[in-house]
Parts: structure tokens; sequence; C-alpha cells
């Protein structure tokens, strides 16, 4: 277990030191020409970059349960289908390629062509579930070291490439294969090179034929190397040179950034500002208006409550005094017995009020004064009617000091039974029995 452990370590750091490598010696050669499909540096690094999306990425599983081999181009295909202004469609609609590792080989080339290959690889990177579902665990774009290679592509970001993407370097039959062997160099120590001279001085002295000429070709071997160091340093420094000036630009270009993106926050600060200053004044505009809505409010129920007492004052002044009422109903009462008597006279009461009038001077009749007039009233009627008088006729009507007879008593009023004694009355509370 440890050793597959360690294997596996072991795999991901040479992918990633040969991965840096790659991109180091592109870089170095880009100071001197332009990359494209023939530049050898740039085949090494598509293979070790195909090597590195591929390193344990899990098989594609068929209908029968068997896995395929499966091309990195699936998994960028869907992590980086969320990349704004992204190359996937334009790959997918290219009539020349067909197979998942054709797309995916087009793919890395207009990612550089775009400056854009290290965007690709961040954000699917931050696509941890896409990248599960499609990595093993132990793979490189799971591990720490995925961060890195985002961090080394960025450099490429400097160089200007230029591909043609009907070439046979796209072919996807034929698997790609790393060259190890520019980044195989020895390095020898100062000390070995010094015991190498003096050991060549030595078996040049002690041969025959030594001369001072025997003694040129270290010298010039000498010569040789520096001139190499110097060009080695030449180049360092135009890389240098050429990394300082692409910093330089994104460094003013973040700055430009951070300018714009701190006035849009100064905006956004005033912006909130008014909208809290305009809730503030509404809310105190709504408060007044809650405050004048509950004073007249207030009024509202004053003069409701002030109505209702005039109201109920007005009715109170207009019900008519009890007194009246007796009057009324005891010549209601008259008037209905001399009808069903026969009795009724029509030139004797114009209205009900004359009736009423003449039975309130009668009644003067009850006085103890007068009882010969009310033994004679009572003689004469008993000649007239030849009947016994009933004890009242009170209750025929009902009594009229209620509201219900006091309405019968209004239209009776109004009724043209007062005016013509030869209608008959049909209300059934007034038919007499």
């Amino acid at each position: 277990m440890k050793t597959m452990a360690r294997n596996a370590a072991v795999e991901r750091k040479n992918l990633i030191t040969v991965c840096r490598f790659s991109v180091k010696t592109l870089i170095d050669r880009s100071c001197f020409e332009t990359i494209d499909d023939s530049c050898s540096e740039f085949t090494n690094f598509a293979a070790i970059l195909e090597q590195v999306l591929t390193h344990r990425l899990k098989g594609q599983v068929n209908w029968f349960g068997f896995e395929s081999p499966r091309s990195f181009w699936d998994f960028i295909r869907m992590a980086c289908s969320k990349v704004p202004h992204n190359c996937i469609s334009s790959i997918e609609n290219m009539e020349n390629v067909s197979s998942s590792r054709a797309k995916g080989r087009a793919w890395i080339r207009v990612a550089l062509m775009e400056k854009r290959l290290s965007e690709y690889i961040s954000t699917s990177l931050r696509d941890i579930k896409t990248t599960r579902r499609y990595y093993e665990d132990g793979a490189i774009v799971l591990g720490e070291e995925a961060n890195m290679l985002a961090g080394m592509l960025l450099g490429l970001n400097a160089i200007d490439f230029s591909f043609c993407l009907k070439g046979e370097s796209l072919d996807g039959n034929c698997p790609a294969v790393i060259d190890y062997t520019p980044y195989l160099k020895f390095t020898q120590s100062s000390e070995s090179i010094s015991s190498d001279e003096e050991e060549l001085r030595t078996l040049g002295s002690g041969s025959e034929g030594s001369t001072p000429e025997n003694l040129g070709p270290p010298f010039i071997t000498d010569e040789h190397s520096w001139y190499n160091k110097c060009k080695r340093v030449e180049q360092k420094f135009r890389l240098a040179l050429e990394q300082k000036g692409y910093l330089e630009e994104l460094v003013r270009l973040r700055e430009a950034q951070l300018a714009e993106s701190v006035a849009q926050n100064k905006i956004v600060l005033q912006r909130m500002e008014e909208t809290d200053l305009n809730h503030k004044l509404e809310k105190e505009q709504l408060e007044f208006i809650i405050l004048e809505l509950q004073d007249q409010l207030a009024v509202l129920k004053n003069n409701d409550l002030r109505s209702r007492q005039e109201l109920t004052a007005h009715l109170t002044n207009q019900w008519p005094s009890p007194g009246a009422l007796d009057a009324d109903a005891v010549a209601l009462d008259t008037l209905l017995y001399r009808k069903q008597c026969g009795q009724w006279d029509e030139h004797s009461f114009q209205s009900l009020e004359q009736l009423s009038a003449e039975i309130s001077l009668s009644s003067t009749s009850l006085d103890p004064l007068h009882p010969q007039k009310e033994g004679e009233g009572r003689h004469e009627n008993s000649k007239s009617d030849g009947k016994e008088d009933t004890p009242s006729l009170l209750g025929l009507c009902g009594s009229l000091t209620s509201m219900t007879s006091y309405k019968s008593l209004t239209s009776l009023k109004s009724s043209e039974c007062l005016a013509s004694p030869n209608a008959e009355i049909n209300s059934p509370g007034l038919t007499p029995f």
C-alpha cells in the first residue's frame, strides 16, 4: 500500500516538474521565434499537458458495464461551459475535428491563442463536483498540485501563438508521447571541473610530444563554455524582461480594475445613502399621515356621537303626548262603534278631530254635578239602541297608546273611510266582531 502511494506521488511530482520545465523552455524559445505547430518545445508541452489532464481520468461505462478510455475533452466541455465567451461551441462545430482527443488538442491551441488557458484551467478546477465525477482519487487536478498548474500556465499569456487547426497534429488516433531528454541535464560541480582540467594538464605535460599548442583545446573549450554561459544569461535576461513587461501590464490592468471597482463602490454607497434618506423622509410622511388620519377618525367619531344624540332628542320631541293618544283612541273607538250600529251621520262630524273634541267635552258628564245628563244620555241610548251597553269597546281596536295602534290611527285619518261611511273596513285588526 505504501509503495502504491509513493508511486502515485512520484508520478504526480514528475508530471508537474516536467510541465514547469516545458513552460520555461517554451517561454525561452518565444524570445527568438514565433511558436507554432513546428516548434518542438510546444509539441512537448502539449503532450505533457494532455498527460496531466488525463491523469487518473475515469473511464466511460458502456451498456455492457465495461469501461472504455475517455478523453479529457469530456471534462473540459462540462467544466468550462460556464466561462463567459468560451470557445467550447466553436470547437464542437469544427468539421475536420471529430474525435474527443482531437477536440481536446484543438481546445489547447485555441485557448493558447486566446491567452485564456490559465483561466479555463482555474475555472474547471473550481468546479469540484464535476471534477470528482470525472477523476479518481489521487488525480493531479484533485490535489494540491492543481493550483501550481494554474499558476505556471499564467506565464504563457505573454506569448503569441500561431497554430493551424487543420494539420496532422490534431490526429486523435496516436497518443501523445513526452520527450524527457531536453530536461535531463547533468550539472557538473566546480570542483569536478577543476579536477578534470588538472588531470588534462597532467596528461598533456607527461606526453613526449607536448607543446604549447597541445594546451589549446582546453582553453578553446573553456572559452566556448563561457560563451554558452553568456548566451544563457542573455536568454534569462530577455525572459525576465519579457516577464517583467507582462507583469507590469498585468499590474496596470489590475490597478485600472481596482480604480473602477472603487468608483463603482462609491456610486453604490452614494445610492444607498440617498435611498436611506428617501426611506426616512417617506417614513416621516407616512407617520404624519397616520397621525392626521387618527385625528380625523376621532373627529368623525365625535360627530357621529353628537349626531346620534341630536337624532334621539329630535325623535323624542316629535313623539305625541300620551293625553293626545288617549283622546284619539277614544274617538276612534266611538267612530267605529257608531258605524257598526248604523248611527253614522255624515254631517255630524266632519273630521276625527271634531269627534275627539266632542268626546272630550262629553267626558265632563262623568262629573258628579251632572248626574241627570248622564241618566238622560243612558235613557236615550237604551231607547234608540234597544241593546245593553257593552262593558268596553276598547279591546276591539287594541290599545292606541302603543306604536302599532298609533300607526293604525294615522292610516285611518288618511283613508277614505272617514269621508265615505258606506266603505267597508277590510283590515283584519279593525273588523268588529
